[in-house]
């Protein structure tokens, strides 16, 4: 990618929010290309629902989502789930309540939603001696119980809806 290219991307961070606030944060993190390389969904006729089978690259990404609570004292994991070329993950971010958090002005590289995606991927990469993941990850910051709520859902919900997914890619 070209600098110039970088310089003339446009932000998807909602305008003015504080992303180091008390809240709960949205992500998903897709794979280069789309590359369903993370798991296999399996199991669609059955009455239990679907079954997500973790490749070694998608166990190597559920072992980082386990651990990096350790790493934040200011988020915790509160559901995920690794599907064949995305990640989705509700994080909490334990910020300030009110007021202006530690880093003011939310950018890329100072906010916590983005500290944790960084440190995932940098740490998944090492592991595994090259980089799967997309340039950007998407982020929405949640409003209110009910958002919150059906974002859950949708985590809970993605594997079943994966052939009518998006991000659906022919493995």
């Amino acid at each position: 990618m070209k600098m110039d290219e970088l310089k003339n991307r446009k932000t998807t961070r909602l305008k003015g929010a504080d992303y180091n606030r008390n809240q709960a944060v949205f992500l998903t993190i897709c794979t280069k290309e789309r590359r369903c390389i993370l798991s296999r969904i399996v199991g669609t006729g059955v009455p239990d629902g679907p079954q997500i089978e973790l490749t070694k690259y998608g166990q190597i990404a559920d072992k980082y989502i386990r651990q990096l609570h350790d790493f934040y004292d200011d988020l915790s994991v509160e559901s995920y789930v690794i599907m064949p070329n995305h990640i989705h993950i509700m994080l909490w971010v334990k910020g300030t309540e009110n007021g202006p958090s530690r880093t003011p002005v939310p950018t890329v590289q100072n906010s916590v939603p983005s500290r944790f995606v960084s440190t995932f991927k940098r740490f998944c990469n090492k592991e595994y001696g090259t980089n799967i993941w997309q340039y950007r990850s998407y982020d929405h910051i949640i409003r209110n119980r009910q958002d919150y709520e059906e974002h859950l859902r949708y985590i809970y919900e993605n594997p079943m809806r994966w052939y009518h997914d998006e991000l659906y890619a022919e493995e």
